[in-house]
């Protein structure tokens, strides 16, 4: 390999981890695994995986729906307890 030809893949490498940190994270965000950002690369898959982030419901939003639906139907006590002496 040429000088610029070492240049050219070693940019295009750095860039494509960048893609791959960058995807692994918004997946991670959203609750679903990271290594979907692999998928990233596949044609026609990703497209369906931007559609499933922009309207599907996030699993980290299901989870924190079903436990904002758990604590309105257990309400906690009111109990006092007053400060142990040791």
């Amino acid at each position: 390999m040429k000088t610029p030809d070492v240049v050219i893949f070693g940019v295009a490498a750095a860039l494509i981890l960048l893609f791959i940190l960058v995807w692994w994270k918004i997946f991670a965000k959203a609750g679903y695994s990271g290594l979907m950002a692999l998928l990233m690369f596949v044609p026609i898959i990703n497209i369906i995986l931007l559609l499933i982030l922009a309207f599907g419901e996030w699993p980290i939003y299901r989870e924190l729906r079903i436990l904002r639906e758990r604590s309105m139907q257990a309400p906690v006590a009111n109990v006092y307890y007053p400060p142990q002496q040791r």
